[in-house]
């Protein structure tokens, strides 16, 4: 049986930034991992290219029980310290847009620099173990179908349940309840929306169409691309929306966004009276979502020139497409989910170490707890700040 100090249950963003932080400590750290490699979720981020962190992270840009409760863990490890780590490393990147910073060549440079921190600190890393149960006898016991590990400290890394083909299962939540903390009700955070009846029609017929918006929900809105799906629509501003988004909630999308869109129209038709409206909405938006659009709002008049538009009509359509009402159906779920919101009540542990408040030595830390980052970087930021807080401490 073996003994470390610390075994961090996990090698993924938050796994490896603790166990590297606790190795450089001198401490015996021991990583084990289910799947087959460390870092998947790392790897297939940010289309292979990993959106690392972002420039502008604040406590703001991410939704938790307790909002307070990131801002200690963000401020003693910024976005600033892991660019300083990547520039160590000589890793080419680049922002592509608001404060999103990407890897130039691929998401591996991120996996290798995490493996030569944790190399560089001596820490041992185990993978395809299937974790079996863990108890606490004057320690920790990890039983595993290797055998079983001892440790002084545990730290739970084990992430949430998005994307369940990359290994994801709730057996941090688990952990959790064994050892008494309250586990927040989960659910699939930034993921794509699905549509039932025509509205699913629609989707499919635009499938692969993209054009900036607004989407917005009665407790958050944000701009960005929207992306038509064969099951329904997803895009920035829509991944970013389903965060907040309640189930029978209605999402308004502003087609045009910082336009007057019926002033807009009446204009066209001052200008161009002789034009068909979907002619001139042509230069606007896609052409395929123009003549959907034609189809909800305008059909009786797809003939007519402007000229023979009532501006009260005008105006109306003009209305309807600065708050476009969709009601979607669901989403895509875990299966496509970038994250999981809600997880380890932030009220059981430590805002400073993220230990267990009535479990000495037990730690949460990423996604497994209730705290979830906005789409750009964010969940990154806070994997390499709450493993950080831990391992400075384990």
């Amino acid at each position: 049986m073996m003994h470390a100090d610390v075994i961090v249950l996990g090698g993924g963003a938050a796994g490896l930034m603790c166990a590297a932080t606790a190795g450089r400590r001198g401490r015996r750290v021991l990583v084990l991992e289910g799947s087959n490699r460390v870092g998947k979720k790392i790897l297939m981020s940010g289309g292979g290219r990993c959106n690392f962190t972002n420039l502008h992270c604040e406590p703001a840009n991410f939704i938790s029980a307790n909002p307070h409760f990131c801002k200690s863990a963000l401020s003693r490890y910024t976005q600033w310290d892991f660019i300083a780590l990547v520039e160590k490393y000589g890793i080419p990147y680049h922002e592509k847009e608001s404060g999103q910073l990407f890897c130039d060549n691929s998401s591996k440079d991120i996996v290798a620099m995490l493996l030569a921190e944790c190399e560089q600190a001596g820490v041992e890393i185990r993978t395809s173990v299937g974790i079996e149960a863990v108890s606490y006898d004057s320690g920790y016991t990890t039983r595993t179908a290797q055998g079983n590990f001892t440790s002084t400290a545990l730290v739970v890394a084990t992430g949430g349940l998005s994307i369940p083909k990359m290994g994801a299962t709730g057996f941090g939540y688990q952990v959790a309840r064994q050892f008494g903390l309250d586990v927040l009700p989960t659910r699939a955070g930034l993921v794509p929306f699905t549509f039932s009846g025509a509205m699913h029609d629609l989707t499919e017929r635009l499938s692969g169409v993209s054009t900036p918006a607004i989407v917005s929900t009665d407790a958050a809105s944000f701009p960005g691309d929207i992306l038509f799906t064969h099951r329904g629509l997803s895009g920035p501003a829509t991944l970013q929306v389903s965060s907040y988004w309640r189930p029978g909630e209605a999402i308004s999308i502003d087609l045009l966004p910082g336009e007057n869109i019926a002033a807009r129209l009446l204009r066209m038709k001052q200008e161009h009276p002789k034009s068909l409206l979907r002619t001139a909405l042509g230069t606007l938006l896609p052409r395929a979502l123009v003549a959907e659009l034609q189809t909800l709002l305008w059909p009786r008049q797809a003939e007519l020139p402007l000229a023979d538009f009532a501006n009260s009509l005008l105006e109306s359509i003009g209305r309807q497409m600065a708050e476009w009402s969709l009601r979607p159906s669901g989403t895509e779920g875990y299966r496509t989910a970038e994250v999981t919101l809600g997880g380890v009540d932030t009220d059981a542990l430590s805002s400073q170490t993220m230990e267990a408040r009535n479990r000495p030595g037990l730690y949460f830390v990423g996604e497994v707890v209730d705290v979830t980052g906005h789409l750009g970087g964010f969940n990154f930021q806070w994997a390499w700040a709450s493993g950080h807080a831990a391992g400075m401490v384990v």
